[in-house]
């Protein structure tokens, strides 16, 4: 198409997709907090690490399979065609009509692929080999999570002429589907691979450090801004609705959980602040710009409470998610999918694509309901399945636990011949020499 450079949009989306960047080391605090002192730098790391192999595999060849021209069965696009982001106009940018040129649209993107990776490691704290996880996430982010983009944001079989194009068009403005489905499925899938913990259920596992918990929260909500208003791709009236819901959204949710904490176990916690901050940002991400500010309230409210209960499954069912991804980012995402059927409006200067309908609240039949649940149970069964296959052939090669001995003595130590904490000069140069 025609291009004409709006430098207003083009810079809000550098400073959005820069602040999406934030967010992944804003993560590696969170997670870092939750750990034991033993494996924090090692949980960092995956953060870190996830950044650097991600943001290379998107450039050389992911961006062009998610948002490729040529679309290949409606499940990818042609990985040679922006191969090394070559070759592309401005004209083909995601964000042409907006004014915004091709690279500040892929630079956004690549954010997005990073951020999915990283929140999956949380499932598989304390017990992961770290070349697995690289291993792993190169893989993952190759045949999972560029397929799931393209399926849902670029053309393919999720989206709006994919499978449910006879009910109605879903409704993910900003990942809950690609980003939070996908990652909380991905990390249920290792973490049952994985086993449990040494001494999980028997013995506290308690976070180490819960100012940088607090920090990491403060990071993430601080970056969600990018993430959901900057997905309307331009500074308009469409991203002030994003931004305000995510604000009101997450606001209602941290009240959620601390109430449902103060309930149920007496106190209202730092943590539980700090994961109701979570579980709002994510809930509220597929909704962002498709709901009013009362459907905003609404979608906090239940993802703050239901979070809040559904962290505790895992002790019910035997499962050990290290850091609650699936009570979190599965959950939460489902909660704003699947709330956009009750709650999606085109009122209010919100931003609503074609072939949508209104939640079942403001008129719209069971329609777009139907479509959310269809395309969630879809993005599930996809993730699960590809991610077990990955997952299994790692086991059975290369390994992807550590050694009982590791695990117990720490994987810093272990693993990268360093400790978040040194006393009495005992760095990491002499643990290696130690060594």
């Amino acid at each position: 198409m025609d291009f004409t450079l709006d430098s207003g949009n083009t810079a809000f989306m550098l400073l959005a997709a820069s602040l999406v960047l934030l967010m992944t080391p804003g993560l590696a605090f969170f997670y870092g907090g939750m750990v034991r002192g033993k494996s924090v730098l090692n949980m960092m790391m995956m953060s870190f690490g996830a950044m650097g192999l991600v943001g290379l595999i998107w450039v050389l060849y992911g961006y062009s399979a998610a948002f490729g021209t040529d679309d290949i069965g409606g499940f990818f696009a042609d990985p040679t065609q922006f191969f090394g982001l070559q070759g592309a106009t401005d004209g083909e940018s995601l964000m042409a009509a907006a004014g915004v040129p091709f690279l500040v649209g892929a630079g956004f993107q690549l954010t997005f692929a990073v951020i999915t990776v990283a929140l999956i490691s949380g499932a598989v704290a304390d017990r992961m080999k770290f070349s697995a996880w690289l291993v792993f996430g190169g893989i993952w982010v190759t045949v999972v999570y560029v397929p799931m983009a393209h399926m849902v944001w670029g053309g393919g079989n999720l989206g709006g002429s994919g499978i449910t194009e006879s009910i109605s068009t879903p409704i993910d403005f900003a990942g809950g589907t690609v980003v939070h489905i996908n990652a909380g499925t991905a990390g249920l899938v290792l973490a049952l691979l994985l086993g449990i913990r040494k001494g999980f259920g028997k013995e506290p596992m308690r976070p180490h450090n819960l100012p940088f918990v607090m920090l990491g929260a403060a990071l993430l909500w601080f970056g969600w801004f990018g993430f959901n208003a900057g997905s309307e791709f331009a500074a308009d009236g469409v991203a002030g609705r994003a931004w305000l819901n995510t604000t009101v959204a997450t606001c209602v949710a941290m009240l959620a959980w601390l109430g449902t904490e103060k309930l149920r176990d007496g106190h209202a916690t730092s943590l539980g602040a700090a994961s109701g901050v979570v579980a709002g940002l994510v809930a509220i991400t597929p909704a962002a710009a498709a709901v009013d500010s009362y459907g905003a309230i609404a979608i906090g409210l239940v993802a703050g409470a239901v979070c809040a209960l559904a962290v505790g499954l895992k002790y019910r069912f035997g499962y050990d998610d290290s850091l609650d991804v699936v009570g979190v980012h599965l959950v939460g995402g489902l909660v704003g999918t699947l709330l956009i059927g009750f709650f999606a409006t085109d009122s209010n200067s919100a931003w609503f694509p074609d072939g949508a309908k209104e939640g079942l609240f403001y008129g719209g039949g069971i329609d777009q309901l139907l479509t959310q649940a269809i395309v969630a149970a879809c993005a599930i069964l996809f993730s699960f399945t590809a991610t077990f296959v990955i997952g299994y052939i790692l086991k059975k090669t290369i390994g992807i636990r550590v050694t009982e001995e590791v695990e117990v003595g720490g994987i810093d130590l272990a693993v990268h011949a360093e400790s978040a904490y040194e006393t009495l000069g005992a760095g990491s140069r002499v643990v290696t020499e130690v060594k």
